[in-house]
């Protein structure tokens, strides 16, 4: 999966030859839960050793059309991982504090520790998306972001954090069935925002938009996967699995004790 949904970096890719149905070789949710049961295992045992090593940090970024599943992700992928060692930022309108600082230093402050997996649901790209839907700045404001954002991310390639960047891939008619179920059921009610319908009507440019994105940041130290999500159940294993492939590549080991253990006897 990881090769498929990969977009390679140099390449341009356009969001309408991607079909957000795609769901490979299964045919329903029923056929992939063993399968997600074990990679989700497997993410579990290797989040651990992640924190044992502390060698590498892990940093995931969630980005999506509204409605279209980062908190669905998050919850079903990392069901199972410690706590102790994962943290989720939800970057939303800045702060006064953070209008005050460059538009990084918000994210930078958030990036995951050696050791810890941290979770972006929405990010950094928020700067290269809604900024300019709603022409919030110049467009050579935006434009120059791409190479800054590819210059941040190398450096923290550099320093230690694996990067590896989402864009769940859904239809414009499955946004419609999820606002919907939204207004429609008292438990996903309070997520429902006016805003959400505004912001449906800025489709097209959300589109190219996303579709910019990635191919302009799309890198060998940080890659973009387009995940198709209008089947949740497909766009779960796909991201386990390339998350799970990730941090298989470090070749990560358990450190050795740091004193000699061989003549340890617990006391009765």
């Amino acid at each position: 999966m990881r090769t498929q949904h990969l977009v390679k970096p140099g390449t341009e890719i356009k969001l309408a030859d991607i079909d957000p149905d795609f769901k490979g070789k299964f045919k329903s949710k029923d056929e992939v839960q063993e399968q997600l049961a074990l990679v989700r295992d497997r993410l579990v045992a290797l989040q651990g050793l992640l924190y044992a090593e502390a060698k590498h940090a892990l940093l995931i970024v969630l980005q999506a059309m509204d409605s279209g599943g980062k908190d669905g992700t998050i919850r079903h992928v990392m069901s199972g991982v410690n706590p102790q060692g994962c943290s989720v930022t939800s970057f939303k309108v800045p702060t006064p504090e953070e209008m005050a600082h460059d538009y990084l230093w918000r994210v930078h402050r958030a990036v995951p520790a050696k050791g810890m997996v941290g979770i972006f649901n929405r990010s950094h790209y928020e700067d290269v998306l809604v900024v300019r839907v709603h022409k919030m700045v110049p467009r050579e404001v935006w434009e120059g972001r791409y190479e800054q954002i590819n210059h941040f991310e190398r450096y923290l390639s550099e320093n230690g954090v694996t990067i590896v960047k989402f864009f769940l891939h859904i239809s414009k008619h499955e946004q419609k069935k999820r606002l919907e179920q939204r207004l429609k059921d008292p438990a996903k009610r309070w997520k429902f925002s006016s805003a959400d319908v505004a912001e449906r009507e800025l489709w097209g440019d959300y589109q190219k938009a996303y579709e910019d994105m990635v191919n302009k940041t799309s890198t060998e130290w940080a890659p973009w996967y387009v995940i198709p999500a209008n089947h949740e159940w497909y766009r779960n294993l796909a991201v386990a699995q390339i998350i799970t492939q990730t941090l298989d590549d470090l070749h990560m080991h358990y450190p050795e004790p740091k004193e000699d253990l061989s003549k340890i006897v617990i006391p009765d």
